[in-house]
């Protein structure tokens, strides 16, 4: 394969890991922000007991928290997905350039060895596994 191709997909696969970089912080921005947000509405819900809906209110908040493993999930697969790529970027060098002479016989794998780190693949009620 020619070098500067293998460059060129070095260069997009480095871009794709910064853009997954970028997004896992803006999932992290929208996490922080959901809890504060579930924090002020229970606080506001324990301050209406009289309310008939006090209940009803206080059980959906409770459920909306199952929401947030939504960021743990989402998380563990930008992690996975940035490893794969790296590990697509080095093996593309390796094929690509010969190895100097102290490196011969050196394997190095950065590919991840689970598949995939994450099984659920919706976020129905009660297809959450809390932790």
């Amino acid at each position: 394969m020619d070098v500067a191709v293998v460059a060129d997909l070095q260069d997009s696969l480095l871009v794709a890991m910064n853009d997954l970089k970028r997004l896992e912080g803006l999932l992290d921005h929208a996490t922080v922000n959901l809890l504060d947000r579930f924090n002020r509405a229970m606080q506001v819900a324990g301050e209406l007991p009289d309310d008939p809906r006090h209940d009803e209110l206080r059980q959906a908040l409770h459920l909306a928290v199952t929401e947030l493993q939504f960021h743990d999930m989402a998380t563990q697969l930008l992690v996975h997905i940035g490893k794969v790529l790296k590990g697509c970027a080095y093996i593309l060098a390796d094929q690509a350039m010969e190895p100097e002479e102290e490196e011969v016989g050196i394997v190095v794998t950065h590919m991840p060895k689970n598949p995939n780190p994450v099984t659920q693949s919706e976020m129905d009620a009660g297809s959450i596994e809390l932790f």
